[in-house]
C-alpha cells in the first residue's frame, strides 16, 4: 500500500523535522529559502564583523543557593551593575577583531566549526542528542507506534468524532515526549481520506496529526530535544519544572482539541466553509480508506515495546525529580529503552527485525539527528567568535547582553518575559530546528533573564513556546509543508484558517508566561 511504502521511505530518510536541525525546504513555486546552515553561516559573518565594532566587556558573578525537591542546589548568576568594558593601559575601550584563521588552537573566523564541536558544553548535548536520537530509532523500527495508532484507527471505524480527541492527545503526547514530527506524516495520508469520507476534510487530518505534535512539543516537560537542551545550556537541572509544564501541556492539548472537535462539528454541518473544500474534492473521488492495511498486526511485542516507552517516561521523570539525573543518566536511560525494545523486536520478529537491525536502526536514528548536533555545534561557533559565553571574560557578547539589559532595563520582569516569547517566535522562522534555537538563543537569553529579573525557568518556557507554536504557519518547516502536501491544502489556504487558531494559542501562551513570573516559576 501507499502509505507502507511512505512509511518504509520515512524510516530510512526521515528529514523534516523540526528537532533534527536539517535544511529549510522550498515553498510556494519557485522560491527556496536559504538551508538552516547557510543562515547559521551569515550570522557568523555578522559575529565576526561585529567583533571589529563593539568594545569587550565582562560582568562579575556571584553564587545563588536554590532548593529543588530538598536538595541545595548552586548556580552562579551575574552580579547586577557589576558590567565593565575592558580598557588598555591609556583608559581606552578595547575593540579587537577576530582574525580570519587561528593556527594556535586560538578561535579565527574559519575555525568556528571545530571550535564549536569540541566545545565542552556542546559536546554533552551532541552525545545527548545521538544517543537519544539512536534509541528512538530502534523503538521506531520496531513499528509498534504505527501499528498501535492503526490499529486504533481500524477499530474507532464508526466512531470518527471519539476519534478526534483519543488521537489528538497521542499526538500531542509523541511531541511531548519524544519531539514527534515527522513521524505524524504518514498517519496525515491514512487520516485524509478517512476523515473526508465521514463527512470532515483535510483540515482535521492535519490539525489531529502535525498540528497536536507542535502542541505537545511546544508545552512538554521532557522533550529531549527543546527543553532538555535549552535547558542544559541555561545552566539549570534538565527537566526540571516539570509539574508546572505538565499542567500546561494538559491544558494546551485540551484548548487544541477543543478547537479541532469545535471546527470539525462545523464543516460536518456545512462543508462548504473548509478552506480544503476544492481541494478534498480529490479525496471524495477516492473511494478507498489509503493506508488502512488489514495485515498490519498489533501483537503482544508491540504491546511490550510500548510498554517499555511508558516505563522509561516514569524512570526518567523519577530520576530528575528524585535523584538529580542530567545528561548523561537520562541519555542512558533512553539508550536501555533503546537496546530493550530492541530485542523485543528481534524476539517476537516486529517489522522483521534481526540482531543487526538493532545496531543499524541505532545508527540511523543517530544519523538522523547529526544535522541538529552539528546546529549545535555551529551555535556554540557563533558564542565562540564572539569570545565565548563566560560573562568573567572580556567579550563582544557580554557588550552585546549588557546593551539589550540596558534598552530593556525599564520593563517589568513580566513584559521582558513576554517579549523573549515574542523573539523566540519570530526567529522560529529562520531556524525550525528545536536544538538548533536553542543552541543559539539561549547562551544570550539565559544570562540576559538575570540580568532583567526573570528566571531562567521562564526563559526556557519562552523559547519553548515561541519554538514550536509558530512550526504552524512557517513555510521554511519542512514538517508543516509536508503536511500540507500530503492533504492538497496550499499554505495560502493554510494561513486563512490557522491564524485564528494560532492567535489563540499565542495569547495561551503569553497567559502562561505571566503567569509562570507570577508564581516566581
Amino acid at each position: 500500500m501507499l502509505f507502507i511504502s511512505y512509511l518504509h521511505q520515512k524510516k530510512g530518510d526521515s528529514t523534516m523535522s523540526h528537532k533534527k536541525g536539517e535544511g529549510l525546504k522550498s515553498f510556494n513555486k519557485g522560491f527556496t529559502v536559504p538551508d538552516t546552515y547557510i543562515i547559521i553561516f551569515f550570522v557568523v559573518v555578522l559575529a565576526a564583523i561585529l567583533t571589529f565594532l563593539v568594545p569587550k566587556g565582562y560582568y562579575e558573578t556571584q553564587d545563588v543557593s536554590y532548593m529543588i525537591n530538598g536538595v541545595e542546589k548552586t548556580r552562579t548568576v551575574i552580579k547586577d551593575g557589576s558590567f565593565q568594558y575592558l580598557r588598555d593601559d591609556a583608559g581606552k575601550v578595547v575593540t579587537e577583531g577576530v582574525s580570519l584563521f587561528s593556527g594556535d588552537g586560538g578561535t579565527g573566523f574559519f575555525n568556528y566549526m571545530y571550535n564549536g564541536i569540541v566545545n565542552s558544553s556542546a559536546m554533552d548535548i551532541i552525545a545527548f542528542l545521538l544517543v537519544v536520537g539512536g534509541a528512538f530509532g530502534i523503538m521506531i523500527k520496531t513499528g509498534a507506534l504505527e501499528s498501535g495508532l492503526i490499529g486504533l484507527i481500524r477499530k474507532a471505524k464508526g466512531a470518527e468524532k471519539l476519534l478526534i480527541p483519543v488521537l489528538f492527545v497521542l499526538f500531542s503526547l509523541g511531541g511531548a515526549v519524544f519531539g514527534m514530527g515527522e513521524e505524524a506524516l504518514p498517519f496525515t495520508m491514512i487520516l485524509c481520506p478517512l476523515f473526508v469520507a465521514v463527512g470532515y476534510d483535510t483540515v482535521i487530518a492535519v490539525l489531529v496529526t502535525y498540528v497536536a505534535t507542535q502542541i505537545g512539543f511546544g508545552s512538554s516537560w521532557m522533550n529531549p530535544f527543546s527543553v532538555g537542551v535549552a535547558q542544559g545550556i541555561a545552566g539549570i537541572d534538565v527537566f526540571s519544572g516539570a509539574g508546572f509544564r505538565m499542567v500546561m501541556w494538559v491544558v494546551f492539548t485540551a484548548l487544541g482539541c477543543g478547537m479541532t472537535m469545535f471546527y470539525a462539528s462545523k464543516v460536518k454541518k456545512t462543508p462548504t466553509i473548509s478552506v480544503a473544500y476544492e481541494s478534498d474534492q480529490y479525496f471524495r473521488d477516492q473511494n478507498e480508506k489509503t493506508g488502512l492495511d488489514d495485515g498490519h498486526d498489533f501483537g503482544i511485542g508491540h504491546i511490550l515495546v510500548l510498554l517499555t516507552l511508558a516505563a522509561t517516561v516514569i524512570w526518567v521523570i523519577w530520576g530528575v525529580m528524585v535523584k538529580g539525573y542530567y545528561m548523561a543518566e537520562i541519555a542512558t536511560q533512553f539508550f536501555i529503552m533503546g537496546i530493550v525494545s530492541g530485542v523485543i523486536g528481534v524476539v517476537f520478529h516486529l517489522n522483521n527485525m534481526k540482531l543487526n537491525d538493532i545496531a543499524s536502526s541505532f545508527k540511523d536514528g543517530a544519523k538522523d539527528l547529526i544535522g541538529a548536533a552539528l546546529v549545535v555545534a555551529m551555535a556554540q561557533g557563533i558564542m565562540q567568535v564572539l569570545g565565548g559565553s563566560d560573562p568573567t571574560t572580556p567579550t563582544v557578547i557580554n557588550t552585546v547582553m549588557y546593551g539589550i539589559s540596558q534598552a530593556l532595563s525599564g520593563l517589568s520582569g513580566a513584559f521582558a518575559a513576554v517579549l523573549m516569547y515574542l523573539f523566540q517566535s519570530v526567529f522560529n522562522f529562520f531556524v525550525v530546528s528545536g536544538s538548533g534555537q536553542a543552541a543559539i538563543t539561549m547562551p544570550i537569553m539565559a544570562p540576559l533573564a538575570d540580568l532583567l529579573g526573570v528566571s531562567r525557568q521562564t526563559s526556557v518556557l519562552a523559547f519553548q513556546l515561541g519554538d514550536a507554536f509558530t512550526n504552524l504557519i512557517v513555510p521554511t518547516s519542512g514538517c508543516l509543508i509536508g503536511s500540507l502536501a500530503i492533504a492538497k491544502i496550499e499554505w495560502s489556504n493554510w494561513i486563512k484558517f490557522m491564524w485564528k487558531f494560532l492567535g489563540i494559542l499565542m495569547v495561551g501562551a503569553i497567559i502562561t508566561i505571566l503567569i509562570a513570573v507570577g508564581i516566581g516559576f
